[in-house]
């Protein structure tokens, strides 16, 4: 299987659809083995910006991936011009169900018959997105961390899709100097976001309890941990609107959840307190914002 990927690869494009932050570094490293890529986005503006970001970066990551070797990357803003004779199609568009099933009908439609088609959804599993794909065992999820700085990548099934194709894909992500990691089964989370998700709410249940205060719970865990950042510093960057988004869609599917850190976040957020983003969440950050 991996022999016949290979193959792919060095004579058939890869597509990213989405020129946003994540979908540019994807494309970032899909061009270090030499093969085409191609970077699709109705808007031009971001397509050139990253364009632009790719042609600075590659030449830098280019001497830490095994044999790399920089391939053409090009930009479109027409759909089916870029799936033409595509082999792999990484979907990396906004966390929005409607879209990303109405885009991967397109790629039913337009993209080749053995094109591998993935999502980069941390909130949805594919299952819940190829509604319109009739060749669902080619359908799956590659969750990406944020490369080229973090370069782990999570490759779970849709519950239809084909081992042998998740096994050389991760060996492909290999040679791309990505760290692959295969799910056995479904999980909301996947591995890393669903650890994650764990420890930023047992913190939030620590405050809410009253147990201690956020700036605490963030030095001993800066401390033990041997972190740069505690988990109340790192969700005021992520903004407490999206951490609350994120936790209901937990407890939607694991009902047992406790709800005291979601009514600490509501609380917050109807403070408007939701992080750096109004200049004030766990933390104050200067001026805030209406």
């Amino acid at each position: 299987m991996l022999d016949t990927l290979l193959t792919k690869a060095r004579n058939r494009p890869a597509v990213v659809i989405g020129a946003g932050t994540m979908g540019t570094r994807i494309a970032l490293m899909l061009a270090t083995q030499g093969g085409e890529v191609r970077l699709f986005d109705r808007s031009v503006e971001a397509t050139q910006r990253g364009l632009a970001y790719i042609q600075h970066t590659l030449p830098q990551v280019i001497p830490t991936v095994k044999g790399g070797k920089a391939g053409p990357v090009h930009i479109t803003t027409a759909l089916d011009d870029a799936l033409k004779d595509a082999w792999l199609v990484i979907e990396a568009l906004p966390e929005k169900l409607d879209l990303k099933i109405d885009i991967f009908g397109q790629l039913e439609q337009y993209a080749p018959k053995d094109a591998l088609l993935t999502t980069t959804s941390s909130s949805f599993p594919s299952r819940h997105i190829i509604g319109h794909v009739k060749d669902t065992h080619r359908v799956f999820n590659t969750h990406f961390m944020m490369p080229p700085d973090k370069r782990a990548v999570e490759i779970m099934s849709c519950g239809a899709t084909e081992p042998s194709l998740m096994e050389g894909l991760a060996a492909y992500f290999t040679q791309l100097g990505l760290s692959p990691y295969l799910l056995k089964k479904e999980s909301m989370g996947f591995i890393q976001n669903r650890i994650w998700a764990a420890i930023k709410r047992e913190a939030l249940c620590v405050a809410a309890e009253g147990i201690t205060e956020p700036e605490t719970i963030d030095r001993i865990y800066r401390e033990t941990i041997g972190t740069a950042q505690g988990p109340f510093q790192l969700m005021d960057q992520v903004g407490l609107d999206i951490v609350l988004q994120i936790e209901e869609h937990y407890a939607a599917v694991f009902p047992h959840l406790p709800e005291a850190p979601r009514q600490l976040l509501r609380e917050m957020i109807a403070e408007n307190r939701l992080g750096i983003k109004t200049g004030r969440g766990f933390y104050s950050y200067g001026k805030e914002t209406s």
